[in-house]
């Protein structure tokens, strides 16, 4: 059963993030990103980590996904639905990603990473929650505040063009 919702997983992280690569609309693509960000959380579910799962989902799906879609939708409507494509640096970004892979593919295999054992027992997601309150609560209340500031600033650009705009067909 594991092996089918992996599977499963990975056709649809797989695809979703080949979805948001080559999706013409931004806003689609934007979609697509977040369905291969929640496929992400579900390999954690599938290795244990609840906790971490639930946080991928807030945090990526729930926050910047949205923030990505609502920076989006603040651009121009012809900024959004325009795109040039050039086809030699597409075959070029899949050679390269593909060399990439590869390589790392091969890293990884060399590593002897399936050697590895210990003897730590495992972390309860508790714990991992405690830490983030009591330790890294700065850093949460900074990534809150830059995102804040990002959203602010994407309407203030908005607000800009607008004025531009009325002051062009003055």
């Amino acid at each position: 059963m594991a092996d089918i919702a992996f599977l499963a997983l990975a056709v649809i992280t797989i695809g979703s993030a080949i979805a948001a690569l080559e999706m013409r609309s931004l806003i689609y693509g934007s979609i697509a990103l977040m369905g291969s960000l929640g496929g992400i959380a579900g390999f954690f579910l599938l290795l244990d980590a609840p906790f971490v799962a639930l946080f991928q989902l807030a945090v990526y799906v729930g926050s910047i996904a949205v923030l990505i879609l609502f920076t989006v939708m603040l651009v121009k409507r012809e900024l959004i639905f325009k795109k040039i494509e050039d086809k030699r640096r597409k075959f070029a970004g899949i050679g390269l990603m593909l060399i990439l892979m590869a390589s790392l593919g091969a890293i990884f295999i060399d590593s002897g990473i399936k050697t590895i054992t210990t003897d730590e027992p495992p972390v309860d997601f508790r714990d991992i929650g405690i830490d983030f309150v009591t330790y890294y609560w700065p850093a949460l209340i900074l990534m809150g505040l830059i995102l804040a500031g990002t959203v602010t600033g994407a309407l203030v650009l908005a607000r800009r063009v607008d004025e531009e705009d009325e002051q062009r067909t003055n």
